[in-house]
């Protein structure tokens, strides 16, 4: 058994007088006795909604008496409060003194949990009962915990609030039988977070709804010699198709092609000079631009871009100026 002992050698700060539930004078211990690597600092953020104020006061004063730092953001609706600490959560940059984790409780636990979990580096768990806190922790670095403010007890409440305190990641808990992970598990959990972290951020091909878009998908580019900064891939032949890219701040020098060409962003921001027209036209994503064959152009990006273009015929280019006289150009226009 792990008494509050514990939570207060981790934290490094003094023992205040046990929180005391209806009467009850009893000291909340931690089920389990976990190995702390961490010294840390640790900081909760903490909020509630009405129905699970009562328990955010009760908990916050919990862990004020074992000299833990607490930014209580009070009691708002449930929508508000989870947003709030899981920006807080996820905003925060972690650094080798100090840890910050969130508490958040409503009427069940769970609508909070889901809104903080709306955030990247949020890993919010509603935790009724001092195992689910240990296998939360244990299994997905749980850092913000959710408390159900109409059917937990006071008394369950800080037992599973001092076990996530007290449980490191990976860590030997209830899903384990209280025993270290085989080995073929241990490998999966060493890797989780990283898998984790990149979930939602990449959508799958099959649901990219633009089809040029899916035309890049997966493809290899080849650099463009004569262009710096820019590659591309040929879609096809005759008349030739292809998906462009070009760094920021990249230039094209003042050019032109034996067909006219069309051209769409996909991603990105560029500045087109058609300098047989002295025409300017910035294009962002979704714009289109025709160019007409043999008219000069000259080309600046303002991003990364990505875009679509097809000429009339075959593809080919004249240089009407090199790189340095396009560079010198644009830096007087400037």
């Amino acid at each position: 058994m792990t008494g509050r002992n514990d939570v207060h050698d981790r934290y490094r700060g003094p023992l205040h007088t046990p929180i005391q539930s209806s009467g009850s004078t009893a000291v909340h211990k931690p089920p389990l006795t976990m190995s702390q690597n961490s010294h840390r600092r640790l900081k909760i953020v903490a909020g509630a909604d009405p129905f699970g104020s009562a328990m955010k006061d009760a908990l916050v004063s919990h862990l004020q008496s074992l000299a833990i730092e607490v930014e209580d953001l009070g009691t708002d609706n449930y929508y508000s409060v989870g947003e709030k600490v899981g920006r807080i959560v996820s905003s925060v940059t972690n650094s080798p003194d100090t840890e910050t984790r969130g508490l958040v409780a409503c009427g069940t636990g769970v609508g909070v949990s889901i809104f903080a979990n709306k955030f990247p580096g949020v890993y919010a768990a509603t935790c009724l009962t001092p195992a689910d806190a240990a296998n939360a922790r244990s299994i997905s670095n749980c850092n913000v915990i959710a408390f159900s403010g109409m059917s937990t007890s006071l008394d369950s409440a800080i037992e599973t609030l001092d076990t996530f305190l007290n449980t490191p990641f990976l860590s030997p808990c209830p899903a384990s039988k209280s025993e270290p992970w085989p080995e073929n598990i241990q490998t999966f959990l060493d890797t989780s977070l990283t898998e984790m972290s990149k979930i939602g951020t990449t959508p799958p091909i099959s649901v990219i709804s633009c089809s040029i878009c899916n035309l890049a998908a997966g493809r290899e580019f080849s650099p463009i010699e004569i262009m710096p900064g820019g590659s591309m891939k040929i879609v096809r032949e005759t008349p030739t198709s292809a998906i462009v890219r070009f760094t920021a701040g990249s230039i094209e020098p003042g050019h032109h092609h034996t067909h006219g060409h069309d051209l769409v962003v996909m991603k990105g921001r560029k500045i087109v000079w058609n300098l047989t027209k002295s025409e300017r036209h910035e294009l962002g994503v979704g714009d289109y631009l025709f160019t007409p064959a043999g008219d000069v152009h000259r080309v600046k990006y303002l991003e990364d871009t990505e875009f679509f273009i097809r000429w009339d015929g075959n593809w080919d280019i004249e240089f009407d100026e090199d790189l340095a006289a396009a560079t010198s150009q644009l830096e007087k226009e400037a």
